[in-house]
Formats: C-alpha cells, structure tokens, sequence
C-alpha cells in the first residue's frame, strides 16, 4: 500500500470555467478589473482594527484583553498579506505607483514581505501550478503537508506555528530562484529603509518600543504564521503531482461570523481566483454566484463552514484509509 496516500479532494466545479455560456463569460469579464477603492477600504479598516485592538489592550491592562488583541493584530496582519497578493496581480492600483503605496501599508510593516519579492513566487505558482517549477507545490510537499492527518499530528503543527518555531522554516520556503516575474516598476530600493527608519525614530520618540514588541513583533511570530498555515491548506490539497485546479483547490462557503473573526478576503474560493487572476478579491463571491446560477457548482461538494474542511482532512482520511486497507496490495 502507498504510505503516502493523499486524500481525495471533492471536486465541487463541474466543468471548469469552459463550461460557462457566453453570457456568464462576458459578465466575467465585467468584472476583470482593478479595485483600488475596495483596496484602500480593507488596508484602512485593517489598520484601524489593528490600532483599535492595541489602544483597548493598553487602556484594559488586563493580560485577557491583551491576548485578545494580539490575536486580533494577527488577523489583520494576515489581509495586509492578502492585500500584497492582489497587488502581485496588480489588481490594487497600477504597478508603477501602486507597488509603492502597498509596500508602504501592507508588505513592509510584515518585515519578510515586498511585493515584488512575492509576486516572483507567486506569478510563478500560476504559471506553474503543481509542476516540479511551481515553487509553493514544492515547498509545501512532504509529510507535513500530507492529509489525511491524525488530528493530535496536526494540533502538534499548529502548535508549532503558534510558539513560533515553524517560523524560519517558513521564511526559508519563500526563497526561490524565480526571476522570470520582475515587476516593470519596482520600488525604488531606498524606500524600504527609509520606511524603517521613519518607523524606528517615531517607536523612539514615543517611547512605545515595547508596544510593539508585544502588539506587533508577538503576533507575527505566533497567531500569524498558524493563520498562514491554516490558509494555505484551505487554497490547496497538495503532494498532488500535476494535479488541476479542480483536483486540488477546495471551495468553502464560509460562515459570516468566520469572515468576522478571521477575514480571508475570498480566498476560500480559491478556485476561482485561478481561473481568473485578474478578478480582485471583491469580485470573486460574484464569480461563484455565477457559476451556482449556470449550475456548475455540486452544493454536495462544497464545505460550508472551515470546521467541516477541518473534519474533512482528518475524518475522511480515516474512511480513506479503511478503504485502502480492505484492498489487496
């Protein structure tokens, strides 16, 4: 028997998106276009949450609250992250001044992160997608990333995430040599430690160096790298060599209390996003109403809530597995 069988993802888009009528494309392609106002909404809401979490958090002074609002900080770390990734697409603002401003918002204030070092690895994940050049279906191939998984294997990985000690591992994962996708307007390279040191000075003058220790550095080491983790495995099953879009991306139709307490900006309906990267994220729940409307997507397959994906890549290994073991070798 194979000691590394994958689970079998439920296929819930019959068809592909060549299965669409004319209609349905053309009001597809209506919404093929930037959104820098839908953008600059969800960095400005990011980052008033974030501020808002850590002023409750000092004013509170009660280490509850503050364990709340260092989750909280995560959580929006994580759209900032989000943000950078509709930016690779360019689907913020133009590239020229528009790289610029999300590097200033989003991907500079995460420290690892820049928008044109993201989009090297992520274009390629696109044009690539699950062949031994995608560099994310490299990186995320092996045990740990093998579902079905025990649930007390996968507490232990989360709980690694959670203490920080996946960090390096991550940060080391995101080195690739993909210099194919080079932005036409990158950042000038003085920005970057400008922007630091404009942050350092005011961290100084305001004497709230611990305040970030706590309240930004803290999250980012901790919640954030399980919240990454936890979306990677909801855009993909991997360890599925050549496998479509439709073999490995699932769709979960998230509660609305769980885009309250951890927004994703759509990504669960990752499907989509491959099939037409040039739709931002706001777009992308009009795109599945579309499909739902042509009768492309099986309701059956769908999961409508992270709990029941979560029961899916443990529980159903399970009923994998006994299927397996009653086979011959």
């Amino acid at each position: 028997m194979n000691q590394m069988q994958q689970v079998e993802l439920p296929h819930a888009i019959k068809g592909g998106k060549n299965a669409l009528s004319e209609t349905a494309k053309q009001e597809i392609k209506d919404l093929t276009r930037r959104s820098p106002r839908m953008f600059l909404f969800h960095a400005v809401l990011a980052w008033a949450i974030i501020f808002g979490s850590i002023g409750f958090a000092v004013w509170a002074d009660n280490i509850l609250v503050s364990i709340v609002a260092i989750f909280l900080v995560a959580t929006r770390q994580n759209v900032l992250g989000l943000l950078v990734h509709d930016q690779a697409h360019c689907l913020g603002f133009k590239p020229r001044f528009g790289d610029v401003i999300t590097n200033i918002i989003a991907a500079y204030p995460l420290l690892v992160l820049t928008v044109e070092g993201y989009s090297k690895v992520h274009l390629s994940h696109h044009r690539h997608f699950f062949t031994d050049k995608d560099p994310d279906f490299l990186r995320k191939s092996g045990e740990e990333w093998l579902f079905p998984k025990k649930a007390l294997a996968l507490v232990g990985i989360f709980g690694r995430d959670l203490l920080g000690l996946n960090l390096w591992a991550l940060i080391k994962g995101k080195k690739f040599d993909v210099s194919v996708f080079n932005r036409p307007h990158p950042t000038p390279k003085w920005v970057r430690p400008v922007f630091y040191l404009v942050v350092a000075l005011i961290l100084s003058a305001t004497g709230t160096w611990h305040l970030f220790l706590i309240y930004w550095i803290l999250p980012l080491v901790t919640f954030m790298q399980l919240i990454v983790r936890w979306g990677a495995m909801c855009e993909h099953i991997y360890n599925l060599p050549g496998a479509s879009v439709e073999e490995s991306s699932p769709i979960i139709d998230r509660k609305w209390w769980e885009h309250l307490v951890l927004p994703d900006l759509n990504f669960t309906l990752h499907p989509y996003h491959h099939y037409f990267p040039g739709i931002p994220f706001c777009n992308l729940r009009k795109v599945h109403d579309i499909f739902k409307r042509e009768g492309l997507v099986d309701e059956e397959k769908v999961f409508h809530s992270s709990w029941q994906y979560l029961r899916f890549l443990t529980e159903s290994g399970k009923r994998t597995q006994a299927v397996n073991e009653r086979q011959p070798n």
